[in-house]
């Protein structure tokens, strides 16, 4: 299976922004549901956004408010936009397809890492 990249994590402060972005191959992305999922150092990875390839947005409690999802599906890219970040949104933040009925369109990437500290 492909790997989607992910990129645009770093150190910031509480309070700051971050914009991350995901691309993938045209077999996991196109037709798709694209997700960010991140996962804390000692706790299971977990669901943030998920985005339909129509552009409908879905997000959980963790996320909603102060994370925007995108996509521009001329590009196979998807973008997670974190304002007002926190402590506790240090994590590892990946992305993928997720399959209906379970399972994943790509294998996991590398991730990239937001650490949100003073």
């Amino acid at each position: 299976q492909a790997q989607p990249v992910e990129s645009g994590g770093g150190l910031v402060l509480p309070g700051e922004s971050l914009r991350l972005s995901c691309a993938a191959s045209g077999s996991i992305f196109t037709g798709n549901s694209m997700g960010w999922y991140r996962q804390a150092p000692g706790k299971q990875r977990e669901l943030g956004a998920i985005i339909s390839s129509g552009h409908s947005p879905y997000y959980t409690d963790s996320a909603k408010g102060r994370f925007t999802i995108s996509r521009d599906n001329g590009k196979n890219t998807v973008y997670l936009q974190m304002n007002n970040l926190k402590p506790e949104d240090t994590a590892v933040y990946y992305c993928n397809a997720p399959r209906y009925g379970g399972g994943y369109y790509g294998s996991w990437g590398q991730g990239t890492q937001v650490t949100v500290s003073s």
